[in-house]
């Protein structure tokens, strides 16, 4: 059986990562929506080739939803300790999972700076502590 504040600081740990992501996502798809170009980011446009984009407008906008407001929506399920906020933290982690996979097939794997490492290690934290927390909730 795990401690009452084992439990407490599962979720709040999971709470700040949600907010942390939706911090980052909105700021990111923010940027990509007001400049498609990528170049005020310097993320240049040629790493689109071979894809289906010709700009980051979608996958900006994509960024901003679903990897921003997404994971605020999901941290509001989490503080109001509701039972769809531990399924929506899954699915956020599981979002940032599936965005990283596609990213790196697109546009490959880059280690400076790792921030791709550094995200797919934020998608695996929010997946397993959204399991946990559910669990630990007695939901499944």
């Amino acid at each position: 059986m795990v401690s009452y504040w084992a439990m407490v600081w599962r979720r709040r740990i999971l709470f700040f990562l949600l907010v942390f992501q939706g911090l980052s996502g909105c700021l990111g798809g923010v940027r990509l929506v007001a400049d498609p170009s990528g170049t005020s980011i310097d993320l240049p446009v040629e790493l689109l080739a071979g894809s289906a984009f010709s700009n980051y407008l979608v996958p900006g906008l994509v960024l901003l939803i679903v990897l921003g407001i997404g994971p605020w929506v999901a941290a509001y399920g989490v503080w109001r300790r509701s039972p769809w906020g531990w399924t929506s933290s899954f699915v956020v982690g599981a979002a940032l999972i599936i965005w990283l996979a596609i990213q790196i097939r697109i546009i490959g794997y880059h280690s400076d700076p790792p921030l791709q490492l550094t995200y797919g290690l934020l998608a695996c934290a929010i997946a397993v502590l959204a399991v946990l927390s559910r669990r630990d909730r007695g939901a499944g």
